[in-house]
């Protein structure tokens, strides 16, 4: 087990070596986030301002009404939409570096272009798992919370794969979410241990960021000047938000890798030969 925690953590130190060599790479999740925000305000602020919302909440009957889980769809189909978009992106463009190229922002949106079909198909899927949860955490009381949270788990690990098989491969969505599940049966251990990796890290990381924010955010409080306390909640903001682009930005790079190696493609610049060849050898049944 430690061997696999080792060999995992040293694919994550690879794949900061690769978004060392192209830091445009974090243009991918920041348009991602960018799109997100936009998109959740096209559905909500509407919806405030004509007061929707009152009206979607229950029918007649006492339920949520029909028109409520078509406008949650809705959210969830274009959000994910967006997140995998851009997410393909940043796969498809970190390939191109794993192959020796030197990819531009311009790349990565061209793949994800010609997938996009594929992506809006892994979309409806991914809303409908989404809102399949919600109905069981909303139902079963704080048993539904348990379920779904390990139903959620087991999906995001199941499917971790998706994006890059939909890039590198000519499939449907359907066809990559098994591949992917299929993958993980061989290489579940650095699977698991490799987004663990980079959470726990990024974790760390995230928290750190927060005591020390609000330290400064205390001491400019302290201070009494309104542009000391602006500045430091600023740059407070600023740092949450990079290290939220770097963690997107690693994982998607590492799943790129992960799957290269999983799917027996080869070796590829910017990680050690003798690493690769041992961290993704096939699970001895």
């Amino acid at each position: 087990m430690f061997e696999r925690f080792s060999r995992s953590w040293s694919l994550i130190k690879a794949s900061a070596g690769v978004l060392a060599k192209d830091r445009e790479l974090l243009l991918f999740p920041l348009l991602s986030a960018i799109c997100t925000l936009i998109v959740a305000a096209a559905f909500v602020l509407p919806m405030f301002g004509l007061g929707a919302l009152d009206g979607l909440r229950e029918d007649s009957g006492g339920g949520v009404s029909l028109a409520v889980y078509v406008v949650a769809f809705l959210f969830y189909l274009v959000q994910y939409f967006v997140i995998f978009f851009f997410n393909s992106a940043l796969v498809g463009a970190a390939m191109i570096r794993l192959d020796g190229g030197d990819p531009t922002l311009r790349d990565g949106l061209r793949i994800a272009g010609s997938k996009a079909l594929p992506i809006l198909g892994y979309a409806a899927i991914a809303a409908t798992v989404g809102m399949v949860l919600r109905a069981i955490q909303e139902r079963a009381g704080w048993i539904g919370n348990i379920v779904v949270g390990l139903l959620g788990v087991a999906w995001t690990v199941a499917s971790f794969m998706v994006v890059p098989v939909l890039v590198s491969r000519n499939i449907g969505p359907v066809d990559a979410i098994k591949e992917s599940a299929l993958l993980l049966k061989n290489t579940w251990g650095e699977n698991l241990i490799g987004q663990g990796g980079v959470g726990l890290v990024f974790g760390l990381i995230l928290f750190g960021v927060m005591l020390l924010g609000a330290a400064a955010i205390v001491g400019a409080a302290m201070s009494g000047s309104g542009v000391l306390i602006g500045l430091v909640v600023a740059v407070f903001l600023v740092a949450l938000l990079v290290v939220g682009l770097l963690q997107a930005a690693l994982s998607g790079i590492y799943s790129a890798a992960l799957y290269r190696y999983a799917s027996g493609e080869g070796s590829t610049g910017g990680f050690n030969a003798s690493l690769l060849e041992h961290a993704f050898a096939t699970k001895k049944k």
